[in-house]
């Protein structure tokens, strides 16, 4: 069986990782599959038993800086352990492919592992094929100042470039307004959605047995926690207006990487409100977007893929992780285009305003079929386009893009997040 070497790093948020597991869950019934996490431990995220996964010594990013959660080594021999531990990884499971979760298109702070690994498989392993797993919407406001390097490293690395977008939705050119100057094939793959019969039911959560379900359910989150305090503040602050108009159960999910000083902020507020449950994360949340009346939550990926998926209304606040991230104000330009959300915005979110909002989108009809709307076979589609590139006869070129020339420390560049 060939075998694939899966590259995840979240360095702030969830998304990466939760759409990477659903990509790897797909693989798994056709390759012998390793994925190598670099972020942070993320408890209760479930990965495939069939998949092997591999921590690296932990890094993640706070206020533009790494953070390691080892206060006896610092930042610099982290990275040197994680360099050497790719190297032997790479050397010891000697995969057919190679694929990394978002890089070259993001994640530049990552340059110092990557591109020695990259040097390292081009000269020791060229059979080995070079593939970017892509988001939809990249949104770097820096990406024209980035468009020189992302195309020097995708022409000098990279064989394919499996883009998770509807084309009907957000094209690669939309995307990367220098895809011609790309040198390699690009396939969009549709968007990578999670799937119900790889979790399981909820007759397995507690916290279920406690909801009314004759009162209209409102799930919140705030994905991997880092922004969103201030939507789950407000929500919990409105419950009690809400309640004079009609009963309801709130169930909140915060994310793991919430500072535990709001979460403990929030516990406080929840204690006062009996109709609302506070969570950091569940596995189970696909299926409380199926069961819920409502859903009011940042717009990230894979949040948007489990309001696409199910059809539950929705109230969406977009919030990018960084001032020239611009992902999420994408995405929702363009779904509320579509009427496919409403917008929440941040004056919005008084407790008198936030019950009106609601109040108004739950007379509204949920959404229609999604899978009528868009293509959600992304995580299907990419074991086919991998299964098609492994296939092909490979090369033993190492060759460099003719259109740069130079190392990447040559080209002037300072890696941003």
């Amino acid at each position: 069986m060939q075998k694939i070497m899966f590259y995840c790093q979240y360095l702030t948020g969830l998304g990466h990782l939760a759409r990477s597991v659903e990509i790897v869950r797909s693989l798994a019934p056709h390759f012998q599959v390793y994925l190598i996490n670099g972020g942070p431990v993320m408890d209760g995220f479930d990965v495939p038993d069939e998949v092997e996964c591999i921590r690296l010594p932990a890094l993640w990013v706070e206020n533009g800086a790494f953070q390691i959660p080892d206060t006896c080594r610092s930042v610099e021999m982290v990275k040197s352990s994680r360099i050497h531990l790719l190297f032997e990884l790479f050397d010891q499971i000697q995969p057919d492919c190679f694929i990394t979760e978002f890089f070259p298109f993001g994640h530049h702070k990552l340059l110092f592992e990557l591109l020695p690994l990259m040097d390292h498989i081009k000269a020791t392993a060229p059979h080995t094929k070079l593939v970017c797993s892509l988001r939809d919407v990249i949104g770097r406001a820096t990406l024209a100042q980035e468009a020189d390097i992302i195309c020097h490293l995708v022409n000098t690395y990279f064989d394919h470039i499996l883009f998770h977008s509807d084309p009907s939705f957000q094209s690669f050119a939309e995307s990367y307004p220098r895809w011609s100057d790309l040198h390699c094939t690009i396939t969009s793959t549709g968007f990578v959605a999670q799937s119900n019969s790889a979790y399981p039911t909820l007759a397995d959560d507690p916290f279920l047995s406690t909801i009314d379900e004759h009162n209209p359910m409102i799930v919140v989150s705030a994905g991997g926690g880092r922004l969103g305090f201030e939507l789950l503040e407000a929500v919990i602050s409105a419950s009690p207006v809400l309640e004079r108009h009609i009963p309801h159960c709130l169930q909140l999910f915060a994310g793991p990487f919430l500072p535990e000083l709001q979460f403990q902020r929030l516990q406080d507020k929840v204690a006062s409100c009996p109709n609302v449950r506070l969570r950091r994360f569940t596995p189970y949340f696909l299926n409380y977007m199926e069961k819920a009346d409502l859903s009011i939550s940042l717009t990230g990926y894979n949040t948007i893929m489990n309001i696409l998926s199910t059809g539950v209304r929705s109230l969406v606040v977009p919030i990018g992780y960084y001032r020239q991230d611009q992902e999420q104000l994408t995405r929702t330009r363009k779904l509320a285009k579509r009427k496919l959300v409403e917008v929440l915005n941040l004056w919005e979110l008084g407790p008198e305003m936030l019950t009106r909002r609601i109040l108004n989108r739950l007379e509204r009809s949920p959404l229609p079929q999604s899978f009528s709307l868009f293509d959600l076979q992304g995580a299907e589609k990419t074991a086919i386009a991998l299964q098609r590139l492994l296939a092909e006869p490979s090369t033993d070129a190492y060759v460099y893009s003719d259109s740069m020339s130079g190392a990447v420390s040559d080209l002037g560049y300072v890696p941003s997040s």
